[in-house]
């Protein structure tokens, strides 16, 4: 389900707990959206843009947390999460998780905070923070938990960037994010080793990354198959394909570039 990022008729009040580069983007379109916001962060001195802006600054994670119903944080780690939560009360709260973290670690902690009287959802935030509050940018973030957790503030957290729910289960959230992010990783790490393969063979390098980016979007819609979308025809023989990842190999030992890429990659579409 997706929802369209917009503005909250009856501004919720909501406390954020951290404010790195995408804490400090989402606090900034809170407050320009007239959302009365109290935020806090270990190093005290990046709150002093958002004070200026309106924020109230608390001076511990337990003071922001007892400042408002819905509290959210974005931290760096599920441990960072634990800790800055220790000794908050989260008797009532609601309590929505944008740490990137894996899907055990969100089960874990949507138990936790139930187990001390909030109500969880957690978030995979599939964006950069240039692109929060900005619609035109496609932005948005995984939710899954509490569906009334969801249903009871979707307008408030469809502020910053878009919304899409994908279930009860609180791992689900997580799992989507790290999938994708692992999707993401693995196409980067294949354009930096394109990119190595003709460093030094006199090619230019901005031409040459405009073609690697043409051809990746090319192939993008034959990706959905490897999740169970429509599988391409492929006229590909088994012999032809075993022959051209032979040839990927000897170009990369030509090129004096490493080739754990390749193999692992190798390894995945075999299924090893």
């Amino acid at each position: 389900m997706s929802d369209n990022t917009v503005a909250s008729a009856s501004p919720t009040p909501l406390t954020l707990l951290g404010l790195g580069a995408m804490g400090a983007a989402l606090a900034r379109t809170w407050l320009a959206a007239g959302h009365p916001l109290t935020v806090w962060n270990r190093s005290p001195g990046k709150a002093a843009e958002l004070a200026a802006a309106g924020a109230r600054v608390a001076a511990t994670a337990a003071e922001a947390v007892a400042a408002s119903p819905l509290v959210v944080t974005c931290l760096l780690d599920d441990a960072s999460v634990r800790e800055a939560l220790a000794e908050a009360d989260l008797t009532g709260k609601d309590l929505v998780d944008l740490t990137t973290s894996t899907p055990a670690e969100s089960r874990t902690r949507a138990a936790w905070a139930n187990e001390r009287g909030a109500r969880f959802l957690d978030g995979g935030i599939m964006a950069v923070p240039p692109m929060i509050g900005v619609p035109e940018a496609g932005g948005y973030v995984f939710y899954s938990g509490s569906r009334e957790v969801f249903d009871a503030h979707r307008e408030t957290l469809a502020v910053p960037v878009a919304t899409r729910y994908v279930g009860a289960d609180p791992g689900f959230a997580a799992l989507h994010d790290v999938a994708l992010l692992s999707a993401m990783t693995a196409m980067f790490a294949g354009a930096r080793h394109a990119a190595a393969l003709v460093a030094d063979a006199g090619i230019d390098q901005k031409e040459f990354g405009t073609l690697v980016a043409d051809w990746l979007a090319a192939m993008a819609p034959a990706t959905a198959a490897y999740a169970g979308g429509p599988v391409p025809e492929d006229p590909t023989s088994a012999a032809v394909a075993e022959a051209g990842d032979a040839a990927l190999l000897r170009t990369a030992e030509e090129q004096g570039v490493g080739t754990a890429l390749l193999v692992a990659s190798a390894g995945a579409m075999n299924g090893v």
